[in-house]
């Protein structure tokens, strides 16, 4: 069982940036996928971006020029800076861990991008 811990969400206006950190505890297999979802009000969970444990990153079209996604393998975190940030961004966004298709979700934290 993987317990994870979202922080770093909150208020902004439109151009502005946050960085979202991720906490991974627990068993920890050593290789796995961190990531990013998000899940706009009355739209579907939808992938941000995710990183493995060996360092391949997969982004949205929606965010890829304006976002970065890293780890800290010691630290099981996992950390998103999102820049120039839209009102479109808004949601709230979920961490998520995998290990061969097992997952395991944050509780969400909410992102609001004001115009």
């Amino acid at each position: 069982q993987v317990h994870l811990v979202e922080s770093g969400g909150g208020s902004v206006q439109a151009g502005g940036s946050l960085r979202l950190s991720c906490e991974a505890s627990g068993i920890i297999f050593s290789f796995n996928v961190m990531g990013w979802y998000r899940q706009a009000p009355g739209k579907q969970r939808e992938l941000v971006a995710s990183i493995s444990s060996d360092g391949n990153t997969v982004y949205a079209d929606s965010v890829k020029i304006r976002s970065t996604i890293s780890r800290d393998n010691a630290k099981n975190t996992v950390y998103l800076q999102m820049n120039s940030l839209k009102p479109e961004d808004t949601g709230v966004y979920y961490c998520n861990f995998a290990h061969y298709g097992v997952n395991s979700w944050g509780k969400g934290t909410l992102v609001t991008v004001s115009s």
